[in-house]
């Protein structure tokens, strides 16, 4: 199987991410896509909702798709949640599968200073989604040349971001059409991001 790891922190998750995960799964021929939130990001301040909360968004946004899953592997570790640890452990439980890791072209920008970059990329195939406003860098890293190669996905972007939402949900704005039904439910039942 051709697993789509797509990581981050989903606080929360939006069309943009869902997007995103559809155009690779598309061009790259993926089977399914992991959606991981991060429990405890390590190039960020702390999330804003709780793990629980953002896995259970991601899950409910997956929820319409057989092709998108929602993992809580990283809420089931201690500590930061490092993507090398998170390959390992899917490697080690689905040693058949080969996995894309998926990355905005903002997180790929700063994938150099991710831990263990370099075996990380010898391990996963790269594959970077375009987001709109952000450019992917042209050529591969000094860090990528002993990988496996790095694809670029086009397709149809929504540029929103997570930022965006919470500031819109402080102060009272709609979220309509920049969220699942479902993970905007969700938002005000739990009363998030006020």
């Amino acid at each position: 199987m051709r697993l789509g790891l797509f990581g981050g922190t989903f606080d929360p998750v939006h069309l943009g991410h869902l997007r995103a995960a559809e155009s690779a799964r598309l061009e790259l021929g993926l089977d399914r896509v992991l959606l991981v939130p991060a429990a405890q990001p390590p190039h960020r301040a702390s999330a804003v909702s709780s793990a629980l909360d953002r896995y259970t968004m991601a899950a409910l946004a997956c929820a319409g798709s057989a092709a998108f899953v929602a993992s809580d592997l990283e809420m089931r570790r201690d500590g930061p949640s490092y993507t090398i640890d998170t390959v390992a452990t899917l490697q080690a439980e689905r040693p058949s599968d080969q996995l894309v890791l998926l990355l905005g072209s903002d997180a790929f920008a700063e994938l150099g200073s991710w831990r263990d970059a370099e075996l990380l990329c010898q391990r996963v195939e790269v594959a970077v989604v375009s987001r709109p406003g952000v450019a992917v860098l042209p050529g591969l890293c000094d860090l990528l040349q002993g990988g496996r190669g790095v694809s670029v996905v086009k397709g149809p972007g929504v540029d929103v971001s997570s930022t965006t939402i919470r500031a819109l949900v402080r102060d009272g704005g709609s979220i309509r059409y920049l969220v699942s039904d479902s993970v905007e439910d969700y938002i005000q039942k739990r009363g998030l991001y006020r």
